[in-house]
């Protein structure tokens, strides 16, 4: 116990430093961002890409911890596999809302549509309802809901690589995925540095929020615990 306090204590510190950090990067990266060569074709409306990918990156990580930890609750009965997962869907769902926000709106100054059908859009759509529907079986599914809902993580894994590649496979609106590397030199360090941020800050949150589920299912435990010593007792 007196060498458990230590731990937490500087677990909570390297948190608070997180967080710090990643508060500091939200107040210097716009700045660079504003800052960065406007695109020839799209203007300003272009600097939606330096949040839009971001976020599009996390949703796929996400989606991946998700899976990883639902096979390490399905095939070892990991009960933390499965808070990971249920932690890291939700970030996706969070993650995936930013992406379905600032995409259309890019969309509607680019193309003059909200939105179009195109693979690439289709796919993003389809593994973020997934994940939705992720939390949907867990709370609903009876039984054998966090089952369902691993299995549903894992085709939402499956999504991610069409995700990815559909741009390069299929003629669509999007640039392909080189649009990274080749972007201009004064364009590269603002979007890294925002990638590095959203980066920080899927961490920070999925830190707390496996505390909150750790300190959930310690409270069931006990409580169950409190209820067979009633029941002995009486």
């Amino acid at each position: 116990m007196l060498l458990a306090m230590p731990t937490a204590r500087a677990s909570d510190a390297r948190l608070l430093l997180g967080a710090a950090v990643t508060l500091l990067g939200f107040l210097v990266v716009p700045v660079l961002v504003a800052g960065a060569p406007l695109e020839r074709t799209m203007g300003v409306v272009q600097k939606i890409f330096y949040f839009h990918v971001p976020c599009a990156w996390l949703l796929m990580l996400s989606t991946f911890v998700c899976a990883a930890g639902s096979l390490a609750y399905l095939f070892r009965g990991s009960e933390g596999g499965d808070r990971l997962a249920v932690c890291s869907a939700e970030l996706g769902v969070l993650f995936g809302l930013c992406v379905m926000v600032t995409g259309p709106l890019w969309a509607r100054a680019a193309w003059g549509v909200f939105w179009s059908w195109d693979v690439r859009l289709t796919a993003s759509l389809l593994l973020w309802l997934t994940l939705i529907a992720y939390g949907l079986a867990r709370r609903y599914g009876g039984s054998g809901g966090r089952r369902l809902a691993a299995a549903l993580a894992l085709f939402a894994a499956a999504d991610v690589p069409l995700v990815y590649i559909s741009v390069n496979v299929w003629r669509t609106l999007h640039p392909t995925t080189r649009v990274v590397s080749s972007l201009a030199p004064g364009m590269r360090l603002p979007f890294f540095l925002s990638l590095a941020l959203f980066s920080a800050l899927w961490c920070v949150l999925l830190v707390v929020r496996l505390r909150v589920e750790s300190a959930r299912a310690r409270i069931l435990e006990l409580s169950i615990a409190v209820e067979d010593v009633e029941a002995m007792s009486s």
